[in-house]
């Protein structure tokens, strides 16, 4: 028989943004304290299950969400850039709090292609730079499960990849809340299910609103 095999796609927890930044891939953003809270629930929630192998977007916010589970279990976590925050053309503004900055002409081709998100990096970039880290995650942890910690884009891009539905999305419509888990299980190759929790929602209600990475 195929080898059961789990990959819980996790995304980091709140970060510390007082200037309401799209903060993309910039280095020095840190969890909050609510994050670092949310990164424990993570933790307590994963500790439990046959975890044999951690993966983390290189970010800082990331690795702190990871760092819980890490310790509880003594893994040691590979940094992979193939889970990494996508590539944000806007990175550094402060759109979500100051959308007149989205009156500049030069930003306007970028928010009417349904292809190429406004970000900047394709969706079918994203999703097949995270379907080969979910792949090499599940041979490491075959007849186990694995942790890759990433961010909200590449984990929500890789679910739809996987059902086969269309990559374009409105992203208001995404399921997968800071510290969410989706678990992918597989038997082989072949994907069975696709299951989300949020063991953080009871701490949800206290994070910032403000649009980030």
């Amino acid at each position: 028989m195929a080898a059961r095999t789990v990959v819980h796609l996790v995304r980091h927890g709140e970060v510390e943004n007082p200037e309401a930044l799209l903060y993309g891939r910039m280095p020095d953003f840190h969890l909050s304290q609510l994050g670092r809270e949310m990164a424990v629930r993570v933790g307590e929630y994963l500790q439990s299950h046959d975890v044999t192998h951690l993966v983390s977007s290189p970010l800082e916010r990331a690795q702190e969400t990871m760092e819980p589970l890490a310790e509880t279990l003594r893994q040691e976590v590979t940094l992979d850039d193939r889970v990494v925050e996508a590539a944000n053309d806007f990175e550094g503004m402060t759109v979500g709090s100051n959308p007149k900055q989205l009156l500049n002409p030069r930003l306007w081709p970028k928010l009417v292609n349904p292809i190429q998100p406004s970000w900047g990096e394709p969706y079918e970039q994203i999703a097949t730079r995270m379907r080969a880290a979910i792949h090499d995650a599940r041979v490491a942890a075959s007849g186990h499960e694995a942790v890759i910690v990433s961010h909200q884009l590449p984990v929500w891009t890789a679910g739809l990849s996987f059902e086969g539905r269309r990559l374009w999305h409105d992203p208001r419509k995404r399921e997968c809340a800071l510290a969410s888990v989706t678990s992918l299980t597989f038997a082989g190759d072949e994907l069975l299910s696709i299951q989300y929790s949020e063991p953080a929602g009871g701490l949800l209600a206290r994070a910032s609103k403000v649009p980030g990475a």
